[in-house]
């Protein structure tokens, strides 16, 4: 309860702060303001440090494992680092994600930063940009983690220690995406719910190019829109996925690199939109 009292304390400085402020300055002051507090509630959440340490655990097991591979010891610690990062992530963009909003609303603390001068879609943009800033880190952290357990069984420099990081780019990329939807489904239904249509998400996300073939294969016409409109509707994350290709050394084209961000970033705006429009017509009465 202190810790909830001195962040409302601080959300409400930062606000009267950027009250004075003119214009658009005045807006993205209040969003970092809850991109802040958010950030810091998160990182007090012994759960992500425990899911980092997890992660690090597992770069070390890796290390072990590929020393009793005969020679695949770096491809076996990327592929198993890059796979564990990205499913660490995203069980914190998910987890934490859900109970963005929840949490506020549970509280009822929601009807005293509503009260301040702060907009419903400032709220949702400042949530959401705390928790990327929090998966930034931890990404960050783990991604040092392989980085150094390559350096660690190449006993000296491996070039493969930087070639990985597009790939980690990407992951981040994909945790951004999923932490977009986790809010989106967070404004109207409840934790589990949401952590649940998240979680499909991800796994329909990797096989969106199946859903098209099935869409071609359907006989029924109502069928085949159905997938067809699922298809362009739910994210293409297997175009973010570069793990294996980055076990044998390869990197991402650049060209792939920069649709790949300029995709997440229509993506994740689209859903902001949509998250701030549901969340403005909620009722919290």
């Amino acid at each position: 309860m202190e810790e909830r009292a001195e962040t409302l304390a601080r959300t409400d400085r930062d606000a009267q702060a950027s009250a004075r402020a003119p214009g658009r300055t005045m807006v993205w002051k209040r969003v970092a303001s809850i991109a802040r507090n958010t950030f810091r509630e998160a990182v007090r959440d012994r759960v992500l440090y425990n899911l980092v340490l997890f992660v690090l655990l597992l770069i070390g097991a890796a290390v072990f494992i590929g020393e009793l591979s005969g020679g695949q010891e770096r491809k076996i610690i990327v592929d198993l680092g890059l796979s564990a990062m990205l499913l660490f992530g995203v069980f914190i963009a998910i987890f934490v994600g859900v109970g963005l909003v929840y949490k506020e609303i549970e509280r009822r603390t929601v009807y005293a930063i509503f009260a301040k001068p702060v907009s419903r879609g400032e709220f949702l943009v400042g949530k959401y940009l705390g928790l990327c800033l929090t998966l930034f880190v931890n990404v960050l952290v783990m991604g040092a983690g392989v980085s150094l357990a390559l350096l660690y069984v190449s006993r000296g420099w491996d070039s493969l220690a930087l070639r990985i990081w597009p790939a980690i780019m990407l992951i981040y990329v994909e945790l951004m995406i999923l932490t977009g939807v986790a809010l989106l489904f967070s404004c109207f239904s409840s934790p589990a719910l949401s952590a649940l249509l998240t979680f499909f998400v991800f796994i329909i996300g990797h096989f969106s190019s199946d859903l098209k073939g099935l869409a071609n294969s359907m006989g029924s016409g109502s069928t085949r829109w159905l997938f067809r409109g699922l298809y362009y509707v739910l994210p293409n994350l297997a175009n973010l996925s570069f793990i294996t290709p980055a076990a044998h050394g390869q990197m991402p084209a650049a060209a792939q690199a920069v649709i790949a961000m300029l995709y997440a970033v229509v993506y994740i705006a689209v859903i902001l939109a949509a998250a701030t429009l549901i969340f403005s017509r909620r009722n919290f009465k």
